[in-house]
Formats: structure tokens, C-alpha cells, sequence
């Protein structure tokens, strides 16, 4: 998995502890729905820190937590 889908499979990860639907994610995030679902389905392929950040701030978690996963933890280097 890239560092994208990563980031999708930890959302879907915390929205599923949590019971939440997109839309609710989006509505506590103060987010459009559209830039979650964008970022879920694809559309979006380079996610900003900020977004994620805000999202984080919803769930009332930090970026570390967000980023603290053995998915995370087995990316391999990505260099371009």
C-alpha cells in the first residue's frame, strides 16, 4: 500500500471504531463532504497535511496518533 491508500485505510479504520459516516467525519471536521469523499474515493491523490490535521482535530486526535500505525510504520520509503 502507498502512503495514500494508507492515509484512506486509517480514516476508514477510525470512522468504523467510531460508528461514523462520512458525512458525519466531514460535518465534525468542519469539512465539505466533498473534500473527504474526495480524498476516500481517489479523487483526491495527494492529501495536504492540513486537511488531515482537520480531520484530527474532529476526532479529537493528534497527527501523531493519526500516524502512529504499523501501517504507517511499514511504508517503505518513498523517493521521487
Amino acid at each position: 500500500m502507498n502512503m495514500q491508500g494508507t492515509i484512506v485505510y486509517r480514516i476508514r479504520q477510525l470512522c468504523a471504531e467510531r460508528n461514523l459516516t462520512i458525512n458525519k467525519l466531514a460535518n465534525i471536521s468542519a469539512l465539505p463532504p466533498s473534500s473527504v469523499k474526495n480524498i476516500l474515493y481517489g479523487k483526491s491523490k495527494n492529501s495536504k497535511i492540513v486537511t488531515i490535521k482537520t480531520i484530527c482535530d474532529g476526532l479529537n486526535i493528534t497527527l501523531g496518533e493519526f500516524f502512529s500505525t504499523p501501517e504507517f510504520d511499514g511504508l517503505e520509503q518513498e523517493i521521487k
